[in-house]
């Protein structure tokens, strides 16, 4: 496995050379509220970006330094020493309804037969107005196929985002999801959105806030390296509350979505590195959750970076 960490060092390294904007970003605090589970399908990583000034920013998801060795890629669900009798439960009539299409891109909502959250949230495209749903899902055409790339679970305020396949796979796996706007608790991390709209010409989802405030993520970039994606907050959240969070799992360094916490700090091109449950707190003006060798679990997902913090607003 050395040329494998070899790889995601060198990674690590280019990502260092920060450009024009990232030389002048903010750093962020970064506060691991990370527990121990035996679960794979529990999320227990939970990185928490906290700063009063940050009110733009930028999301990646990037395949792992080694997708090109995944001989065969692994994404069924592991329920093995999952207890999942307590969680809340709503009913709802199950539902699949394309809300926009062209030949390019589709916008798909879904709605589950149960759901952890009961809220309802409108979701608006042009004139259109559905609600309901508990996922929405960006489709993309891509080499006579349909991929998706960006889902949104509107009821409780978690995205997951993937770049196109790589040449060496006919698929790759959503792992980690992550969180914009004013973080709550109540069992577990979510944000209160009060109504999305999306905007097809420009392929910007708006989140209005239950807190109030609002945000906006644009698809800026997409292809079989990376998708970036360009955060902004209309106004900043306050210090005490996470601004964004990361959610993923870790069980093992071999049965992980994220693995690894890589950091560096404003105006630095040195990187630390250190594995996730170890990771206590930093200030970062870029930040990088991934693996550096293979798991069992969602081989292929893609690592998380994010960047490109600053206080100027869109």
């Amino acid at each position: 496995m050395r040329g494998v960490r070899e790889l995601a060092l060198l990674l690590l390294l280019l990502m260092g050379a920060p450009s024009a904007r990232a030389a002048d970003a903010l750093a962020v605090d970064v506060v691991n509220g990370s527990e121990p589970t035996l679960c794979a399908e529990k999320d227990n990583v939970y990185l928490k970006l906290q700063s009063a000034e940050a009110r733009r920013f930028t999301i990646e998801a990037v395949h792992p330094a080694y997708v090109g060795t995944i001989v065969k890629d692994q994404w069924a669900p592991d329920f093995t020493n999952c207890d999942m009798s307590s969680d809340p439960s709503f009913k709802f009539e199950k539902r699949r309804l394309t809300i926009y299409e062209t030949e390019e891109w589709q916008l798909v909502g879904l709605t589950f037969p149960s759901f952890w959250r009961g809220n309802q949230v409108p979701v608006r495209v042009g004139n259109r107005v559905e609600t309901g749903f508990h996922l929405l899902q960006l489709w993309t055409r891509y080499q006579e196929r349909a991929e998706e790339v960006l889902v949104l679970y509107p009821a409780d305020g978690y995205w997951r985002a993937r770049p196109l396949p790589p040449q060496t796979l006919r698929w790759s796996a959503y792992g980690s999801s992550f969180l914009i706007g004013p973080v709550e608790t109540d069992g577990r991390p979510f944000v209160g959105i009060k109504d999305v709209a999306f905007d097809p010409a420009t392929r910007t989802f708006t989140v209005n806030f239950a807190r109030g405030g609002g945000a906006t993520l644009r698809l800026d970039k997409l292809d079989q390296d990376r998708i970036v994606l360009d955060v902004g907050l209309s106004a900043p959240v306050p210090a005490d509350r996470p601004f964004a969070a990361l959610r993923s799992m870790f069980v093992t360094e071999g049965n992980a979505d994220v693995a690894q916490v890589g950091w560096r700090g404003r105006n630095s091109q040195a990187w630390t590195q250190m594995p996730v449950m170890d990771f206590k707190k930093a200030g970062a003006a870029e930040l990088w959750a991934g693996r550096t060798v293979p798991s069992r679990h969602n081989t292929s997902a893609p690592d998380m970076i994010f960047r490109n913090f600053t206080a100027a607003a869109r």
